[in-house]
């Protein structure tokens, strides 16, 4: 029996409430408004209408009340405010580039269930997999020839006591490279391994290769840095969660908890890799996402709207945390950048 195989059967047991471990304070899934799902579906090996207008766009899944509710929408990234271009694809999270897009949708209704689709530029479907539970996070790379994405295993968060994640990378139409937790993970250059080990929130480099996420266990969470040709996955620091890279590949944005693990405060910082310096930035909201970088100065973000039901907007903050966030998008979640 392998390490993955193994591994299943532990978290099976967990769920189940035979073992449990506390991860305490940790969001990979709860509070997640994926968790949520709206009332749109997605066929399999259906195209899509998927075009976007020409020039730089911010991509993003529209929360607004009405017939649009859950469908992905863009923007112009020199007029976000402007009006909002509809696309006929629906999504939990979505993220998308100019040739591809990444998609983990809600399959059925009763009983409930998603899947995650790898779609080309002009809407065509490449690839899909059922998920194991809620979405959580995605991403591709930025040649679009590499995607990520994170579930929780069989929609729970456990209360945010103990949850586990499925992390899938694979190649467009190429190496599918399976769940990370059949990678090698090294803490202090030393093989780890733990039933409660748990990984999310996948960065790309440039390279096709290397990439950065989160790894949990025994109440800690560790960034990591990947490489995928040599399946391992090695820790650089702790408490770091869902990084991002910056487009230059210098930085990392990523949520840092502010609280306790009782009651976590998240807000985001830059790591930067080269200087190991560390920037907080001065947000005013409890950012629970997985920071986009706008331009190699700005982030941008979800938050949800106080008072409303599964309703979001989307802000920007200067990533030196010269000030805080600023409304940037209306009724928008789960946002990317298409150069």
């Amino acid at each position: 029996m392998g390490r993955a195989t193994r591994r299943g059967l532990a978290r099976t047991m967990v769920a189940a409430g035979m073992a449990g471990v506390v991860l305490a304070g940790v969001s990979a899934c709860a509070g997640d408004p994926a968790n949520t799902p709206s009332a749109s579906t997605t066929t399999p090996g259906a195209s899509v209408d998927w075009k976007l207008p020409a020039g730089q766009r911010i991509v993003f899944r529209n929360t607004a009340a009405g017939d649009d509710f859950g469908r992905v929408a863009s923007v112009s990234a020199s007029s976000p405010h402007g009006k909002r271009t509809m696309t006929g694809l629906s999504c939990e999270r979505v993220y998308a580039t100019r040739d591809a897009v990444s998609c983990m949708s809600l399959n059925s209704a009763s009983p409930i269930g998603y899947r995650e689709t790898l779609y080309d530029g002009r809407g065509g479907e490449l690839r899909f997999w059922p998920l194991p539970g809620a979405p959580s996070r995605t991403r591709l790379s930025a040649d679009s020839k590499v995607a990520a994405w994170t579930a929780c295993v069989d929609g729970e968060s456990y209360a945010n006591i103990a949850f586990a994640t499925q992390t899938i990378i694979t190649e467009l139409q190429g190496t599918y490279y399976g769940p990370l937790e059949a990678f090698t993970f090294l803490v202090d250059a030393k093989p780890y391994t733990a039933v409660d080990l748990n990984f999310w929130g996948v960065t790309f480099a440039d390279d096709d290769n290397t990439f950065y996420a989160t790894a949990a266990s025994a109440g800690k969470t560790w960034l990591v840095r990947g490489n995928l040709r040599g399946r391992t996955v090695v820790a650089l620091r702790e408490g770091v969660e869902c990084p991002s890279l910056s487009p230059d590949g210098t930085r990392v944005a990523f949520k840092k908890n502010l609280g306790t693990s009782e009651a976590p405060r998240w807000t985001l910082a830059v790591y930067d890799l080269g200087s190991k310096a560390e920037t907080v930035l001065p947000l005013k909201g409890n950012v629970d996402d997985q920071a986009e970088w706008l331009d190699r100065d700005t982030l941008i973000f979800g938050l949800p709207i106080a008072g409303a039901e599964r309703d979001y907007n989307v802000y920007s903050a200067p990533a030196d945390g010269s000030a805080p966030e600023s409304l940037l998008i209306e009724h928008a979640w789960s946002p990317s950048v298409v150069r």
